[in-house]
């Protein structure tokens, strides 16, 4: 197992026990007796390494960049499922240690059971090697979605950004309302309108009425039609 996972990794243990005990689920760790052997300490390790490397990296790189958008960039690199992707791309689930009545439901590949045993790997590289392999291990295999977040940093997020927009003239949010829906159930779409101080800025039609409310909000974003009319309280 350790040369196999090590080779994708591109990184070689000097202590192999570190490597095994990060490899191993509570789940064998309870099945075998040996309650203290398993991944939960290295897991919380791990955290804590990859959260400050990410964020080192992430305050560097974004300057101008808030305290908030900074916090939003780093949860969308370290979400469950964002590290699940992130062990499947050396099949990580491959090399984990389960008991039997884990690997008979399909822990091998369950979103936890990878995101655990990542941050366990990454606790475990930190402890074999410091942080200086650490931080290598994590920006290498981190590189492609660094570089996505670097060419598009914000979210889309129009109902966000146009209640920020009316927020900033006056301090009533904007309101949505779902007009109509038709289709059958698989194939629905929905209508809907957006409201701020009894003004209708536009409409939006989706698959969903998620979809439709953001799409009314980016049509408000795009058309700006609370600029071309007068203050509500003048009017």
């Amino acid at each position: 197992m350790e040369h196999n996972l090590e080779s994708r990794l591109g990184y070689k243990f000097r202590n192999s026990f570190l490597l095994a005990e990060a490899m191993t689920h509570p789940s064998l760790a309870y099945e075998s007796r040996r309650p203290h052997f398993d991944n939960q300490r290295l897991e919380f390790l791990g955290d804590a390494v990859l959260q400050l490397i990410l964020t080192e990296d992430l305050f560097r790189m974004f300057p101008d960049f808030s305290e908030g958008i900074l916090t939003k960039l780093r949860s969308r690199l370290v979400s469950r499922r964002a590290l699940a992707r992130f062990a499947l791309t050396i099949d990580l689930g491959s090399f984990v240690l389960l008991g039997k009545g884990e690997e008979a439901t399909g822990g091998r590949r369950r979103t936890s059971t990878l995101a655990d045993a990542f941050e366990a790997l990454i606790g475990a590289v930190y402890m074999d090697g410091g942080f200086d392999a650490s931080r290598e291990l994590v920006l290498r295999l981190f590189q492609k979605e660094i570089e996505a977040l670097a060419g598009s940093p914000e979210e889309k997020n129009p109902k966000g950004e146009l209640q920020e927009s009316l927020q900033a003239l006056r301090p009533e949010a904007p309101e949505y309302e779902i007009l109509s829906e038709s289709g059958p159930d698989h194939r629905k779409v929905f209508l809907a309108r957006v409201m701020w101080c009894g003004l209708e800025l536009a409409q939006g039609r989706g698959k969903s009425k998620k979809e439709a409310e953001a799409r009314a909000a980016a049509e408000a974003l795009r058309t700006r039609g609370w600029e071309k009319k007068p203050d509500p309280e003048e009017a």
